[in-house]
């Protein structure tokens, strides 16, 4: 219980593409505008929901060791996108609450966990983190708290870490908007083309997007939770679709949302979407799938080694 003795509640949830075109050439192609204009949708409901915080788990930044939390209260810098160099500087000057940084650390350590809080000048914030924050907050009207994807870790680790962020905004008394920067699909043109020839990557990739999309369109994240791996396998979801198990946890493993699909598009191959899940108590309890929940991560379980 937070200190004012009100829990804090995540009030809403957004799956957003993390690729830099929307933000920086949306006029190259139709459907890069298209997410651009719809961000402003996203803005509104976000700004509808009036949250205290934005926490986010951005599938761009990853880490080896652990789960990294940008506990700089102000960081500042130049930096330009890994894979498209050409498209110029994205310039940032953010807002982070650096003691819920410190506090999902801390929640985190606790569910057996490897955590660290990271903050010094000119951190390499990640693209889709920067992207997102410009374009759903380009004001620093609400502070957010940010972590990393780690590249290592299976749907145990990962849930266990939604769980802390979830353990973290209760006890901060704050009414939180929870976003996942992740694409769906993630094949992505390997050779230049033309932005206005952009498309998905493949017709079989654009079919389970679109089946995915479906779901979460009836506020079913929690069977999307559950699909996850099988996408991952069919369209190569983005970094094993991690994001979409963070994002299920920290908002409590159930399918009783009011989705919305604002846009989804190609952006360079790639399966780029923006889509909200409102909590709606009642809606739905019905799961389609049994994967084991995990409370506390106990290390791997040595399946490649032959420990029992």
């Amino acid at each position: 219980m937070s200190l004012n003795n009100v829990e804090g509640e995540v009030v809403g949830g957004f799956i957003l593409q993390p690729m830099p075109q929307p933000l920086l050439t949306p006029k190259d192609n139709e459907g890069w505008q298209s997410l651009r204009d719809s961000y402003k949708s996203v803005q509104a409901e976000i700004v509808r929901l009036d949250p205290d915080l934005i926490i986010i788990y951005s599938a761009k930044w990853a880490s080896i060791i652990g789960h990294q939390m940008l506990s700089d209260p102000n960081p500042k810098w130049d930096i330009v996108d890994q894979d498209f160099h050409a498209l110029g500087t994205m310039r940032y000057d953010l807002k982070m609450d650096k003691d819920f940084a410190e506090n999902w650390r801390d929640a985190s350590k606790a569910r057996g966990l490897t955590a660290r809080c990271v903050n010094y000048h000119g951190f390499p914030i990640d693209t889709g983190t920067v992207v997102n924050l410009q374009l759903i907050n380009p004001d620093n009207r609400y502070p957010a708290s940010v972590c990393s994807c780690n590249v290592y870790a299976d749907r145990g680790e990962t849930i266990v870490l939604g769980k802390s962020a979830l353990d973290a905004v209760k006890a901060s008394g704050k009414r939180v908007v929870a976003v996942a920067i992740t694409s769906l699909s993630s094949r992505m043109w390997t050779q230049w083309i033309d932005p206005k020839d952009d498309a998905i990557h493949s017709p079989k990739d654009d079919d389970w997007n679109r089946k995915l999309l479906d779901i979460l369109a009836e506020g079913r994240l929690e069977d999307v939770s559950q699909l996850a791996r099988t996408f991952s396998r069919e369209a190569n979801g983005d970094n094993r679709m991690k994001a979409i198990w963070w994002l299920a946890a920290v908002m409590g493993q159930n399918n009783e949302y009011e989705g919305t699909v604002f846009d989804y598009k190609p952006v360079w191959g790639t399966g780029a979407a923006l889509v909200g899940l409102i909590p709606n108590p009642g809606k739905s309890a019905d799961l389609e799938y049994d994967e084991d929940d995990v409370e506390r991560y106990k290390g791997d379980r040595g399946v490649l080694s032959g420990k029992k």
